[in-house]
């Protein structure tokens, strides 16, 4: 699996047995509500099911408030 950090532009490649959105996160140590995670320009929930040939984009959600 690929996953592409942005802003960073930084790109990971995941081998293993990450299985769902959630496990992805924790891999990253991000919690859900810190990050944006896309698949196919669509936006994935925790639960959501990840496969070995998914490229991932993760964009991380910061207040500027």
């Amino acid at each position: 699996m690929k996953v592409f950090i942005e802003p960073e532009n930084k790109e990971i490649k995941l081998t293993g047995k990450t299985k769902t959105v959630l496990g992805l996160l924790n891999k990253l140590n991000l919690r859900p509500t810190q990050a944006l995670v896309i698949r196919n320009g669509q936006l994935l929930t925790p639960d959501r099911r990840l496969y070995p040939d998914d490229n991932i984009i993760i964009r991380p959600v910061i207040s500027r408030g």
